[in-house]
C-alpha cells in the first residue's frame, strides 16, 4: 500500500553508534526516528537558524519546522489521493544526537488521531541508503499451482491500517466462519502491515509486542480450516517502517514457510531507496523472492505488489507471481473505485488461471459509499475476475454488507471456471455494457451506470452470441441482485438502473428447465 505518512518517508532501519557532537550542532543531515511497535521514519533535515526543512531532492512531501532552544516542532504534509494530511512531531532534545518526540497523526477513520512517542536520534547516510544488492535477469519461474480462481478473503489494510493486533487476527478468523463468509468462499486472512518489528541475534525477523508469536497465530487460522497471508517488502523496512526482507529473502521465506503461511504480500514502496522502477529492478526484486518461496517447499501463494509500474501484467506471472497489483490503493470513495475498477479493461486479457489481475482489495462495508456504490464495485470486481479481498471488519457487518459481499451468483462469476476476460461495449455517455462469457452456454451482462441521475442501459439478445447454437432451445435470464428471474421477450433487455448503481444479469441457454 502507498501508506499517506510513510511512502516517501520510510528509508531504512539500522542499530548503529552515533556521533555525539556539542548540544547546539546543527541539525542539517539524516535522523531516524522510531517508534516502539510502530516501525521506523528517517528525516533528511536542513537547519537556517531557527528554521528546519527537507533537504534531499527525492524528498516527496513537504517538511517544515523548528528548533528553538531544545525544542523541535515538525509538521509533515502528506497527500493521499485527494486528501492532504498534516503529521506533528513534538519534543526535546535529550542530547546532541536524541530527541524524544510527541507524534500526532490522522487515523484510518475520519476525525480519528493517533498519539504516540518515539524516538528521533541522528544516522548516518549510510544507513538511509543501504547498499545494494544484486538481483537475477527475469527467467521463467515455474507455476506453484496455487489459485486456479482468483483467490478470496480478508486482509487488515483497509480498515485498520497498522493499528491491529494478534487478537483483531483470531477475531476476524472467528468472525470469517460464523458469518458465513467462509462458506462462501473467503479463505485467506491476510495479516498486513504493522506485524513486524526487528531481526534476533541469528538475523531472523521477529513480530513486534503486538504480534508475540506469528506461528501460534498461524496455527490458530489454520484451527478453523482457514488459510493464512503475512506480509513484507523487498526493501529493508515496509511502507510505514516495520522490517522488510531485503537481504533476507531465502532467510525469511523459510522463517514463513516454518510459522505455516499460506500467502505472501510483498510491497514494493519499501525497496524504493535502494532499487529504481525500472523493469529490471522491479521484475528482478520479486523474481527473487519467488524463488525464495519456491525453495521452500511450502505451497505459497505471492501477491506482487508494486502498484502496476513497468506492466507487471506483461511479466508478473514469468516472475513466479499469483496476482500482481495493476494500480495504486484504493480508498473508500466512488471516485477512487470507480477509476480503479473501469480502467481494469485494457488489460484483462493478461489474467488467466493462477495469475490474476489485482485492482486492490474491496472497500465493501468501511461506509465511505453508498450499498448501490458497492453493489458496483462487487459486480465489477467479479466480472474482472479479480480477487476478492474483503477489507471491513468481519464482526461488525450490517445484514446489508453481508448481502453483497456473500452473495453467491455474483461470486461465481468471478469463480467461474472459464475464466475468460469481460469484453467492453462502447460507452454511451455514462452508461457502460460489460459482457463476459461463462462455463456452460452462459454469459453474464453488467449494465453500469457510472452518472449522477438515474440512466436507462439495455443489450440485444443477439448480441451475446448465445442463440448461434440453440437448435431449438431457449434463453433464460435472472438477475442477480435482485434474485428474480427475467423475462426473455423481444429482441432487447433495458434496466432502469440508479445512478452509481449497477444491474447484473446471468443469461444461459435454457437446460432441461432449469437455470
Amino acid at each position: 500500500m502507498l501508506k499517506p505518512l510513510f511512502f516517501a518517508l520510510t528509508l531504512g532501519l539500522c542499530t548503529c553508534s552515533l556521533a555525539q557532537p556539542n548540544a547546539q550542532s546543527s541539525l542539517d543531515g539524516f535522523w531516524q526516528y522510531t517508534v516502539p511497535n510502530g516501525g521506523t521514519t528517517f528525516f533528511a533535515l536542513k537547519q537556517s537558524g531557527e528554521s528546519i526543512t527537507a533537504s534531499e531532492a527525492d524528498w516527496k512531501m513537504p517538511l517544515t519546522g523548528t528548533l528553538q532552544g531544545n525544542k523541535l516542532h515538525l509538521t509533515v504534509s502528506a497527500k493521499f489521493g485527494n486528501e492532504t494530511f498534516e503529521i506533528l512531531y513534538e519534543g526535546v532534545r535529550e542530547s546532541a544526537d536524541k530527541f524524544e518526540l510527541n507524534e500526532k497523526a490522522p487515523g484510518v477513520r475520519p476525525g480519528e488521531v493517533i498519539e504516540r512517542k518515539g524516538t528521533l536520534q541522528r544516522v548516518s547516510r549510510e544507513v538511509v541508503y543501504p547498499e545494494r544488492l544484486s538481483l537475477p535477469p527475469l527467467a521463467d519461474q515455474p507455476d506453484n499451482g496455487l489459485v486456479r480462481t482468483p483467490p478470496m478473503g480478508w486482509n487488515s489494510w483497509n480498515h485498520y491500517h497498522d493499528q491491529f493486533d494478534d487478537a483483531t487476527v483470531r477475531q476476524m478468523a472467528d468472525a470469517m466462519i460464523s458469518s458465513g463468509m467462509a462458506a462462501a468462499g473467503y479463505k485467506y486472512i491476510i495479516v498486513d502491515e504493522g506485524w513486524s518489528s526487528s531481526r534476533d541475534a541469528n538475523g531472523n525477523i521477529v513480530g513486534n509486542a503486538r504480534f508475540p508469536d506469528m506461528k501460534a497465530l498461524a496455527d490458530y487460522v489454520h484451527s478453523k480450516g482457514l488459510k493464512i497471508g503475512i506480509y513484507s517488502s523487498p526493501g529493508p523496512q515496509v511502507c510505514g517502517g516495520y522490517q522488510g526482507s531485503y537481504g533476507h529473502e531465502e532467510q525469511d521465506a523459510k522463517t514463513f514457510a516454518d510459522w505455516g503461511y499460506d500467502y505472501l504480500k510483498y510491497d514494493w514502496c519499501g525497496a524504493s531507496r535502494i532499487y529504481q522502477r525500472t523493469p529490471a529492478d522491479l521484475e528482478g526484486a520479486y523474481q527473487k523472492m519467488a524463488a525464495a518461496l519456491a525453495k521452500t517447499n511450502r505451497p505459497l501463494v505471492f501477491s506482487l505488489c508494486e502498484y502496476g509500474w513497468g506492466d507487471v501484467w506483461k511479466w508478473g506471472a514469468k516472475a513466479g507471481g499469483n496476482l500482481w497489483r495493476t494500480t495504486g490503493d484504493i480508498s473508500d470513495h466512488w471516485a477512487s473505485m470507480d477509476r480503479i475498477g473501469f480502467a481494469q479493461l485494457d488489460i484483462t486479457q493478461f489474467s488467466k488461471p493462477g495469475h490474476w489481475n489485482d485492482p486492490d482489495m474491496l472497500e465493501v462495508g468501511n461506509g465511505g459509499m453508498t450499498a448501490d456504490e458497492y453493489r458496483t464495485h462487487m459486480s465489477l470486481w467479479a466480472l474482472l475476475r479479480a480477487p476478492l479481498i474483503a477489507g471491513n471488519d468481519l464482526r461488525t457487518m450490517t445484514e446489508e454488507t453481508k448481502s453483497i459481499l456473500m452473495n453467491a451468483e455474483v461470486i461465481a462469476i468471478d469463480q467461474d471456471p472459464e475464466a475468460l476476460p469481460v469484453q467492453r461495449t462502447p460507452p454511451q455517455a455514462t452508461s457502460e455494457v460489460l459482457v463476459r462469457p461463462l462455463a456452460n452456454e452462459a454469459v453474464a451482462v453488467g449494465l453500469f451506470n457510472r452518472g449522477s441521475a438515474p440512466a436507462q442501459i439495455g443489450f440485444r439478445w443477439d448480441s451475446l452470441h448465445l442463440n448461434a447454437n440453440l437448435g431449438g432451445k431457449s434463453l433464460e435470464a435472472r438477475d442477480l441482485w435482485k434474485h428474480e428471474g427475467i423475462s426473455v421477450t423481444g429482441d432487447s433487455y433495458t434496466a432502469t438502473v440508479p445512478p452509481h448503481g449497477v444491474v447484473l444479469v446471468r443469461v444461459a441457454v435454457k437446460q432441461f428447465g432449469t437455470f
